[in-house]
């Protein structure tokens, strides 16, 4: 079994930095939203429907559910960071597996074995 490259493991020790570098990682996607109540006689209910909100929700997935709450603007704006965080963690586990593939297949052969 050939071991990956000197290129290679220069590439998977700066994801790893890079890995080690992240702080608080909160998943999931944060959406605007307006919603109807369905209230008779509501805005909400007119033609054309005036929707209360925008509301700014956060979603993600829960033991294979999905979740979903509403979050403030100040929430918003503590919480960015971690937003953040979660998208570049995923980047970057993206990345190494990427690599690590192209190892597996360079030190392998082919997938096709």
């Amino acid at each position: 079994m050939a071991e990956p490259g000197a290129r290679q493991r220069r590439a998977q020790a700066r994801i790893a930095a890079s890995l080690g570098g992240i702080g608080f990682a909160l998943p999931g996607s944060l959406v605007w939203r307006t919603t109807a109540c369905g209230k008779a006689g509501c805005h909400c209910q007119a033609n054309p429907p005036v929707l209360h909100g925008p509301y700014l929700t956060w979603t993600r997935t829960v033991n294979g559910k999905t979740v979903t709450r509403k979050i403030s603007e100040d929430q918003h704006d503590h919480y960015q960071a971690w937003f953040d965080n979660a998208r570049k963690l995923r980047r970057l586990v993206t990345d190494l597996e990427s690599l690590s593939l192209r190892a597996f297949e360079q030190a392998e052969g082919s997938s096709k074995r």
